[in-house]
């Protein structure tokens, strides 16, 4: 009777106030900061439209919410707006989203629609961060910021029951959205400040360079000598993780990361409230069938069944709910591995190191990669989510598995047959891969040469005493035939028990070798990492904020100032950079080959045929006046360079 009354109560609660209502009427206010924003773009381009209305000088441009590539700035600003949005997202997937009956048919295109107007009601979250105007983005940002954070907490606090978690439902699912909207109204407040202060020249405004001062720390690195005596790495760093403090994760992997663990926060919940509803319901139908048994007096054999089915159901239970900590646990820190797995591979890619690739990646499409980007985090957002459910369905047959064959024989007093059966399986195991063992074994003892050098770690791979091998080859044929048979099948479960525990991760393929371009999620991370590496590679950006602080402003004091870009006299003056110079001018200028000498004409005349060099002379000239490929002018420079010595 009391979860009767509690039922009723949640479900008779009003406050006013429809969530779901004031999604749809925020679009207006959304739509209205978006014009505004618009309004102070101004477009690097000038389009018909400013030909016939000049008063506009160029406004109305493109509002950009982040930039997923290059922009390393207000990175957990954006993470922890992505966590404010991921009510919506969840939201978007739900029936009460829609407050009308439509057909089945028709469900695509809605769902379309939806996500198109959830996108827009959550842009200003980040148009408002990434705007260059930040005073205005501030004022917009606090304003639109607060009206969630109002309306939030007073559905949350006023109602805070639900029908499946219970009287404190909202409270449990909206915290961490709570939170999100807490922290982005204290980040503009702070942005509106800074920016007050910035115009009362309290305060320095940022320097607008293409890359941040952990870079340049990076390149300094590689440029500075290791030392020869580093500090050995704890047990921790050396596993598990170790801390660079020049290297920054982009806004788009914090953002994926908070909303995988916002969701499988939510994901957990919702497993927890709808197994235990499940099982709820598995004990009304069991009761009602005991019910039945007992009052229609049915055979013995049925009326023995009920109590294994009551067991089964007990064990069933506890096992479920126990592997949701671990599954749980386990897709937590799945997210936090393919972090570390990001960091790892892009810092190879940096070292120009791709053999941990398969090769058909080495070089991935242009095209994809840009497309990847765009696909990451979605994608790894529905990978891990995915992934928990599937996850959590193997540990719950691993863990099934164990407490029948280990527990409950124990605890019906079968421990010895338990440990039998058990110590069976195990011998039996064990003898197989003893014979493994034993066969490699003896083909290093008896069939393989000695070591070509005491030094020599394993032996060659070269044949010794060949009618025994013979022999030995024919014999365990017939024994490897059966053990093949069971090798086999336990290839096939070990393959399917691992790649459903690593469904989520987006990093590693679950194909064979050969077959990893069929892996859409694999290849997703491949052209991501690929597209990060081509944009963020620290040398290469550094290379180009060098040039352009000396094209633009060469006596701007700025975080390059530090590389000291001054050549030596020794460099200036040495004889491989006049080579290399020689080489280069000859390259753009092939017409210069011929007035490299003095008197090439009488060369080319009279001693086309009596001299090496003439006979380089003369091919110089006819390359040169008949303008062949770039190519074959290379190559051939490259050897006249060698030859002969610069004037």
């Amino acid at each position: 009777m009391t979860g009767q009354a509690e039922h009723v109560e949640v479900e008779d609660c009003q406050n006013g106030i429809s969530i779901d209502l004031f999604l749809h009427l925020t679009l207006i206010p959304a739509v209205l900061i978006t014009i505004v924003l618009s309004f102070f773009q101004r477009r690097a381009k000038a389009l018909a439209i400013d030909h016939k209305l000049p008063f506009l000088q160029g406004r109305f441009g493109i509002v950009v919410p982040l930039d997923t590539i290059s922009s390393l700035s207000n990175r957990w600003s954006y993470g922890f707006a992505f966590g404010a949005v991921s009510y919506s997202v969840l939201l978007l997937f739900s029936e009460r989203y829609i407050p009308f009956t439509v057909p089945p048919w028709a469900r695509a295109v809605v769902y379309l629609v939806g996500a198109l107007e959830v996108g827009l009601v959550n842009f200003p979250f980040f148009a408002c961060l990434s705007t260059p105007f930040r005073t205005t983005g501030a004022m917009l940002g606090i304003i639109y910021t607060l009206c969630w954070l109002i309306i939030t907490v007073w559905d949350t606090f006023t109602c805070p029951g639900g029908k499946i978690l219970g009287k404190y439902q909202k409270i449990i699912v909206q915290w961490p959205c709570i939170l999100s909207l807490v922290f982005l109204l204290g980040r503009f407040v702070s942005m509106g400040v800074k920016d007050v202060r910035i115009h009362l020249q309290l305060e320095q405004e940022d320097p607008d360079e293409l890359t941040e001062q952990h870079q340049v720390q990076h390149v300094k690195r590689l440029l500075r000598k290791t030392s020869a005596h580093s500090k050995p790495l704890s047990l921790f760093q050396s596993k598990v993780y170790k801390w660079d403090p020049f290297f920054k994760f982009p806004n788009r992997i914090i953002g994926t990361a908070i909303i995988s663990l916002v969701g499988l926060y939510t994901m957990t919940l919702a497993d927890y409230s709808l197994s235990s509803m499940a099982f709820g319901q598995v004990d009304r139908w069991k009761n009602t069938l005991k019910h039945m048994v007992t009052s229609c007096n049915q055979t013995e054999a049925l009326g023995a069944m009920i109590p294994q089915l009551e067991e089964f159901i007990n064990v069933a239970r506890k096992t479920w709910l126990a592997t949701t900590i671990f599954a749980s646990l386990n897709s937590v820190a799945y997210t936090f591995h393919v972090l570390v797995c990001y960091r790892k591979h892009l810092k190879r890619l940096w070292r120009g190191e791709k053999g941990f690739l398969p090769e058909k990646f080495h070089n991935p499409r242009s095209a994809a990669s840009v497309a990847s980007i765009a696909r990451y985090s979605g994608w790894q957002i529905a990978f891990t989510l995915w992934g928990y459910l599937m996850v959590h369905f193997v540990h719950f047959l691993v863990a099934l598995l164990l407490v029948y064959v280990i527990v409950i024989p124990i605890q019906h007093g079968k421990a010895l047959t338990m440990l039998s059966n058990l110590g069976i399986l195990i011998l039996t195991i064990s003898l197989v891969i003893a014979m493994v063992i034993l066969q490699i074994v003896l083909v290093q003892i008896f069939f393989l040469q000695d070591k070509l050098s005491p030094t020599d770690k394993h032996k060659p791979l070269a044949l010794n005493n060949r009618k025994a091998f013979h022999c030995f080859n024919y014999f365990f044929f017939f024994y490897n035939v059966i053990m093949g048979i069971s090798n086999c099948i336990m290839r096939l479960l070990i393959s399917i028990v691992l790649g459903t525990w690593l469904v989520s991760r987006i990093d590693r393929t679950i194909m064979q070798r050969g077959y990893e371009t069929m892996d859409a999620g694999y290849s997703t991370w491949i052209g991501m990492i690929f597209a990060d590496h081509y944009h963020n590679n620290p040398v290469m950006v550094c290379f180009c904020q060098v040039l352009v602080s000396t094209a633009v402003e060469k006596h701007t004091v700025s975080a390059y100032s530090a590389f000291n870009n001054t050549p030596s006299e020794c460099l200036v003056n040495s004889r491989a950079r006049r080579h290399w110079a020689l080489l280069y001018t000859l390259l753009r200028n092939p017409h210069l080959i011929l007035h490299r000498k003095h008197h090439l004409s009488s060369l080319v005349t009279s001693h086309v045929s009596s001299s090496p060099q003439s006979d380089t002379v003369a091919r110089a000239w006819v390359m040169a006046s008949q303008s062949q490929s770039q190519q074959a002018l290379s190559v051939h420079l490259s050897a006249n360079t060698v030859t002969q010595t610069p004037d």
